[in-house]
C-alpha cells in the first residue's frame, strides 16, 4: 500500500509537471500572435514563469536559467513601455499635404476604418495634423481642423495596433503633448460613428453631447500632468 501512495504522487507530480509546461508553451505562442507589444511581453513574462515552475519541477536548471534571464528582459521592456508618458512620445506636427501623412493613412486604412468608417481625408490649408512618435517610430496620428466658436474638431484619432495598449491617448490629450498649443481654442470635439470610438473618446474624458458628438474642456486639459 505504501509503494501504491508513491506511485501515485509521483503519477500526480509528473502530470502537474506536464499541464505547467503544456501551459507555458501555448503561452509563448500565444505571444508571438499579438499585434500589440505590451501584450507580447506580458504573456511572454507569465510563459517565462510557467516554464520555470516546470523546468524546477522536472529539475531541467539550464531551462531554469534561461527563463529567469527571459523574464528578466521582459520585465525590463515592460518597465520602458509602461513609463510616463511624457518620457515615452513626442509630438511631430506636418503639413495637412505631406506625402508621408498619405501614405501613412492609405497603409492603415482598414485599420482606421474599423474605427472610423465614415473618415475621408481631403488636405485642406486650415487643417492641422501630427504625428505621436515613440523612440522616433509613429505609433499615432491626429488630424483636426478649427470648427465653430473657439472650438476645434477631431477628425482622426488613430493609434497604430501595436501601441494601442500603451499611455498615448492620454499623452495626446494632456498639456504635454503640444498639440493644441497653436490653436485658438478652447474646447475640442469629435463624432463617433462606432460604439468603440465613442468608448474611448468618454476614456479620454470627452463628455457626450447629443447623439454622437463629444467634447472635451482644452482647459482643464493643458492642466493635467499625466
Amino acid at each position: 500500500m505504501r509503494h501504491s501512495g508513491t506511485l501515485a504522487t509521483v503519477m500526480d507530480a509528473s502530470l502537474t509537471a506536464q499541464i505547467i509546461g503544456y501551459l507555458g508553451s501555448a503561452l509563448i505562442i500565444l505571444s508571438l500572435m499579438q499585434k500589440s507589444i505590451l501584450r507580447l511581453r506580458y504573456i511572454g513574462l507569465a510563459g517565462s514563469v510557467a516554464f520555470f515552475v516546470y523546468s524546477i519541477l522536472i529539475d531541467a536548471y539550464p531551462i531554469a536559467i534561461v527563463n529567469v534571464i527571459a523574464a528578466i528582459i521582459h520585465i525590463y521592456f515592460l518597465r520602458r513601455l509602461l513609463g510616463r508618458p511624457e518620457t515615452i512620445f513626442s509630438t511631430l506636427h506636418v503639413l495637412p499635404e505631406s506625402r508621408y501623412l498619405q501614405a501613412f493613412m492609405d497603409f492603415h486604412a482598414k485599420d482606421i476604418a474599423r474605427f472610423q468608417p465614415e473618415f475621408s481625408y481631403q488636405p485642406a490649408e486650415n487643417q492641422f495634423a501630427a504625428f505621436i512618435l515613440r523612440d522616433m517610430v509613429p505609433a499615432g496620428l491626429m488630424i483636426g481642423r478649427p470648427s465653430e466658436g473657439s472650438s476645434v474638431e477631431i477628425l482622426l484619432d488613430y493609434a497604430i495596433p501595436q501601441y494601442r495598449d500603451f499611455k498615448l491617448g492620454k499623452f495626446l490629450y494632456s498639456g504635454r503633448s503640444g498639440i493644441f498649443e497653436n490653436q485658438d481654442c478652447d474646447r475640442a470635439w469629435a463624432t463617433a460613428t462606432t460604439p468603440e470610438h465613442g468608448q474611448y473618446l468618454e476614456r479620454m474624458g470627452f463628455e457626450p453631447r447629443g447623439e454622437d458628438r463629444f467634447e472635451i474642456s482644452l482647459v482643464e486639459m493643458q492642466g493635467r500632468k499625466r
